[in-house]
């Protein structure tokens, strides 16, 4: 085994490490499991010399009794390997999906700008389960095939000591073909894993795009994308067989080789008095036990090897270090009495291909902000530096003359609410959407919520009001009524500044009033950011600032920039023309 994978295997044994008793009760009930065949094969030999050959005096029935209680005791040890195996993968599954949860939740944004669902889909989850059941059913199945080995061997020794060094000769060199195919079967693993989670991927977009699909006829589109994925799947996994049949079939000439060699001995054995009909029964029974594990020690290995691997993904995962964390000497501030401010900021996705350059601003308290410009200008960006979704490539932001890098990160995004031109609504109820702003608010700070972002009329006509299901996504829910559960979940976090991306844009008139509205009480006594793309919905702003290639072209309110005659004057012309 490589260095590498016996420090991987140590590290992963700290999550074995809190059901080890279990874990070594599973096993020591598995190797029990395994020695009754050895014991089964050897009471063969009394058999067939006391009773098939013998005189007569030992019973006939006390033979086939034995081998009945062996199998029940068999199967009762099986049961008991199994429940505990499984309550032990389970566990171990479990707190590796939550280590590895907590390590997405907390993950950059850019880890979602450059994986796919089904990539996400496959390290963060899938892998858990591939490491710890899998591996534990495989480390399970390794131990009994080891007890029942070693068991048999004792038989074979018993029987026969000069066949048994030919049967475990034959044994040792089948076994010498796996270390030659065993990079190529990591190399097939992984990249089955990898378009295993593109399968994913498909499957996620048809669910997530279904009304794209169907509004474009995208259906023979989407199959032919899922059909290359699924035949490229297809001739890695014909790859993976061709590779571990191979060695299952050299393994089986193998055996073979070796059944018909003590075969030949074992009749010179017999002519000569060396060994009695007993013998030769429970020696062949052992060794056809002992063979037959072997011949499929291909799939088990594969098996195993995927299992490594997926542990391999696992600590990768675990030891990625955000790049956006709290410093040790986090600072924290209760509310912003000072304003924002914008120093000379750049910020590039991509080295050597700025985005923002060199942004001075600064934002009053209690301000309503907006920033305007064509697409691709940096608006959303700029907006998006100040929770630190992403951080500035250089300059500074600061709040009450605090670099938001020096704050607490817990901290910082509670003194902001983001109302996104798509908001995600989870699973559930209108009252938990909304309760996700502030989980411990009063019935009174909710209903307040839902009075101010304008849904009071909507929900108390629903047979369970603020109770009633949305479905995934609130799909359920109208556009203009999912924006206004987003406004009520940041009216009632309460926090100093507002972000609005692009809140109303993708609304229809009559459904922009109410949201408008609601967006108006949220505003009150608050510093507002507001990122806008259709500007009528910014023409009050307390200042409107004007974004072009990253740079701030314009600055001023609403009839002033208008004036000016420039940038924002021919966008608000082309707008209302």
């Amino acid at each position: 085994m490589d260095k590498t994978i016996k420090q991987d295997l140590l590290r992963f044994y700290t999550f074995v490490k809190p059901y080890r008793l279990r874990g070594l009760g599973a096993m020591a009930i598995t190797a029990l499991a395994g020695s009754l065949d050895g014991v089964i094969a050897i009471i063969l030999k009394p058999y067939i010399d006391l009773v098939i050959l013998g005189d007569g005096s030992a019973s006939n029935a006390l033979f086939p009794i034995l081998i009945v209680v062996f199998a029940v005791v068999q199967s009762l040890f099986d049961y008991g390997s199994n429940y505990l195996s499984t309550w032990v993968g389970k566990h171990i599954g479990n707190d590796i999906k939550m280590a590895l949860f907590g390590k997405l939740t907390h993950s950059d944004t850019v880890l979602f700008d450059k994986n796919t669902s089904g990539d996400i889909i496959l390290r963060y989850c899938s892998d858990a389960d591939t490491s710890s059941e899998a591996l534990l059913n495989n480390v399970k199945t390794f131990v009994t095939r080891l007890v029942m080995s070693v068991v048999l061997i004792g038989v074979l020794l018993y029987n026969s000591w000069i066949l048994a060094i030919v049967a475990v000769g034959v044994l040792v060199v089948a076994v010498v073909p796996l270390n030659k195919v065993r990079k190529r079967l990591k190399q097939y693993n992984l990249d089955y894993a990898m378009k295993g989670a593109e399968v994913t991927t498909n499957y996620t977009e048809a669910y997530s795009g279904n009304r794209v699909i169907t509004s474009y006829n995208l259906h023979d589109y989407a199959h032919d994308r899922l059909r290359a994925t699924l035949d490229r799947l297809f001739r890695l996994s014909i790859k993976m067989v061709q590779r571990t049949n191979i060695m299952s079939l050299s393994m089986h000439f193998a055996t073979s080789l070796g059944i018909a060699a003590t075969i030949w001995l074992q009749g010179y054995l017999i002519q000569n008095g060396h060994m009695t009909p007993g013998n030769l029964v429970s020696f062949m029974a052992a060794l056809l036990m002992l063979y037959q594990p072997i011949k499929k020690i291909g799939n088990t290995y594969t098996k195993v090897q995927a299992s490594i691997m997926a542990i391999q993904r696992v600590l990768a995962v675990l030891d990625i270090t955000p790049s956006i964390t709290s410093p040790a000497d986090a600072k924290r501030l209760d509310t912003v009495r000072d304003g924002i401010t914008y120093d000379n900021v750049f910020f590039s996705y991509k080295p050597g291909r700025p985005v923002l350059r060199g942004i001075d601003l600064q934002i009053r308290p209690g301000e309503s902000i907006a920033f305007v410009g064509s697409s691709g200008g940096g608006k959303t960006t700029l907006v998006n530096l100040l929770p630190r979704f992403y951080d500035v490539t250089s300059g500074s932001i600061r709040i009450d003359g605090v670099d938001v890098r020096e704050l607490d990160l817990t901290n910082l995004r509670n003194l902001i609410s983001i109302v996104f031109q798509d908001n995600f609504l989870f699973f559930g109820t209108i009252r938990e959407n909304i309760m996700l702003g502030k989980r411990d608010a009063s019935e009174d700070e909710l209903r307040a919520a839902v009075s101010a972002a304008c849904l009071d009329d909507f929900v108390y006509t629903l047979e369970k009001g603020l109770d009633t299901h949305i479905g995934e996504r609130g799909v359920m829910l109208s556009g203009g009524q999912r924006q206004r559960v987003a406004i009520a979940r940041a009216f009632i976090k309460s926090s100093p500044i507002v972000i609005l991306d692009e809140a109303t844009s993708a609304l229809d008139n009559e459904s922009e009033k109410v949201v408008q509205q609601a967006i108006e009480n949220l505003m009150q006594n608050r510093t507002v950011l507001i990122i806008a793309h259709r500007l009528s919905t910014v023409v009050n702003a307390d200042r409107i600032v004007v974004l072009k290639d990253g740079r701030i072209a314009e600055m001023g309110k609403h009839e002033e920039l208008l004036a000016r005659d420039g940038v924002y004057a021919f966008l608000y012309k082309t707008q209302t023309v």
